[in-house]
């Protein structure tokens, strides 16, 4: 069973780097400063989980320390690249 549920999780560990990778090109490509915005956004996201998967694989906790870090310092960014793009100023 441990082995179904490892397949399982690895899976889904290289369809969230596929999910990068589109979040990547949209990055690059995107019409609008918001889009690259989002983009951004779910990149961290989607990092974050796939921390939380990292974690699940090797059983270590330091990962999911890591994903608690990543998902905060994503917040704040989030917020201060939207409240600079709405101002035009930083604080």
């Amino acid at each position: 069973m441990r082995e179904l549920f490892i397949g399982t999780v690895t899976f889904s560990l290289l369809v969230h780097i596929a999910l990068i990778a589109v979040a990547v090109w949209r990055v690059w490509r995107g019409e609008t400063v918001l889009d690259r915005l989002v983009a951004a956004d779910v990149i961290s996201t989607i990092v974050v989980a796939a921390f939380v998967l990292i974690a699940l694989i090797n059983g270590d906790a330091l990962y999911m320390d890591l994903a608690l870090a990543m998902a905060a310092l994503s917040f704040v960014g989030t917020i201060a690249l939207a409240r600079y793009i709405a101002n035009r100023q930083m604080f």
